[in-house]
């Protein structure tokens, strides 16, 4: 999927520390949600997610599925 990123307005959470080690979300004008690390702004991957990807991905969490065993 390309997606354009351009104009993305990205944020994180306020409760992550200054020590780099998080992710920011930016949700795009076309629906779509794009996440990267903050080490990487502007040079690392983007992780791109359609609308009802994103739903899946967020209800996962919610349910529990990614956690380790």
């Amino acid at each position: 999927m390309k997606v354009d990123y351009s104009g993305a307005q990205w944020r994180k959470s306020r409760h992550s520390g200054p020590d780099g080690n998080c992710v920011e979300v930016a949700f795009l004008v076309d629906g779509n949600v794009g996440v990267r690390d903050t080490k990487d702004r502007g040079i690392g991957p983007v992780l791109a997610f359609t609308p009802g990807e994103w739903d899946a991905f967020v209800g996962g969490v919610s349910e529990g599925e990614f956690r380790r065993a």
